[in-house]
């Protein structure tokens, strides 16, 4: 190469959207702590059948409120103990990660998409149909939201199917009023006015174009929503209008062992620890998602 050759200088490539969000992400400690320990929750409901040491419905008659295996008078058969009827209180929390994660999951698939529904029509439909669906919501967040639930669940019947709908009526107000707003935000912008004049129709804009330019608070919002619907099935079992005996669902099982909370302090402890722990991972994991697709939290 002569001394007169200019020389080319390769810039690096900007990294893409979801690296960029993973790499703000990954900086945050609790964030990746919080997925983590969602993974593995996930990973032992999954494998349930394969992993729990016991069927959750199996009683053994001779092991009737063991200690947890490491402490004095427990069972090598039992890790964490057994409760009043000698089911094995692990394989129970086991099983239960699948209903809790499952209770979740459909709630907030069913919130999410008659929230953004909503939210979308009241974004582009200005005027009546805009105010009747707010001030349904407005009536909706006056009312607090457990005794609503509980209400629901009273009209519906006490089941676990029951008490998800009551979940997911009472969530819903968030979803339409985020949506509502972003809707709003979008609509104004540049890029959806000159679409309009090229002749787009009003579903193309709002699902293809407005829609995906507000997703990412209302994944935020779903992943916060998935730890209060957690929390909410579990009070809802603990009061009777949720899971019914036996199924092994943590809530319940809280409710079961009242009566042995001083003498039998492992009944109580490990289902409260289950859900303290999976609350405050899917938290975390929402905190760290907010800061990560916000830009103005960015640095």
């Amino acid at each position: 190469m002569s001394a007169t050759e200019p020389v080319v200088v390769e810039q690096e490539k900007p990294p893409g959207p979801w690296l960029e969000n993973w790499r703000h992400f990954a900086a945050n400690r609790g964030a990746l702590a919080g997925l983590a320990v969602i993974v593995v929750i996930t990973v032992l409901a999954l494998l349930a059948p394969w992993v729990a040491p016991h069927a959750p419905h199996e009683q053994f008659r001779d092991a009737l409120l063991l200690p947890p295996a490491w402490s004095a008078g427990g069972d090598a058969r039992f890790l964490l103990g057994t409760d009043d009827v000698g089911r094995d209180i692990l394989s129970r929390l086991l099983f239960g990660a699948r209903l809790s994660l499952l209770v979740g999951a459909i709630v907030v698939t069913l919130s999410l998409a008659v929230g953004i529904t909503l939210g979308l029509i009241a974004g582009f439909f200005r005027g009546t149909v805009e105010s009747l669906i707010m001030r349904l919501m407005d009536i909706l967040l006056a009312l607090p939201s457990l005794l609503l639930a509980i209400a629901i669940v009273a009209i519906l019947g006490p089941s676990l199917a029951n008490a998800m709908v009551a979940i997911a009526i009472v969530v819903l107000p968030h979803y339409v009023r985020l949506t509502r707003a972003a809707v709003i935000a979008e609509t104004s912008k540049d890029y959806v006015i000159a679409s309009e004049v090229a002749g787009a129709g009003l579903l193309r804009q709002m699902f293809v174009n407005v829609l995906p330019n507000c997703m990412a608070p209302l994944i935020v919002q779903a992943t916060l929503g998935f730890s209060s619907a957690i929390l909410d099935a579990a009070a809802l079992g603990f009061l009777g209008l949720g899971a019914q005996p036996p199924t092994p669902e943590w809530g319940t099982m809280l409710a079961d062992a009242r009566q042995f909370i001083q003498r039998a302090w492992w009944v109580v402890t490990f289902p409260g620890v289950a859900i303290l722990v999976t609350v405050l991972a899917f938290n975390l994991m929402g905190d760290g998602l907010r800061d990560a697709l916000d830009p103005k939290l960015k640095r």
